[in-house]
């Protein structure tokens, strides 16, 4: 009697289907456009925390750092 596969062992073996069937003419994303979207996507991280930072009041900083800190050591 054959073993039945898992979710994951389906999932896969979907996904290797899929990709077998994909169209092999399709071009891959030029790499001038893939730097130009890397290079935004730093942009944004590098100042988005900073940004976030300023705009908070203190009161509401305090009130995310005590969420924070119940999430990772209250209890369960």
């Amino acid at each position: 009697m054959a073993k039945s596969k898992d979710s994951i062992t389906l999932a896969k073996d979907f996904f290797n289907e899929f990709l077998s069937k994909a169209d092999p003419e399709a071009e891959p994303l030029p790499d001038e456009k893939r730097e130009k979207a890397k290079a935004a996507g730093k942009l944004g991280g590098l100042k988005g925390g900073k940004a976030r930072a300023k705009a908070l009041t203190p009161r509401k900083r305090k009130q995310i750092a005590k969420k924070a800190t119940q999430a990772r050591w209250g209890k369960s």
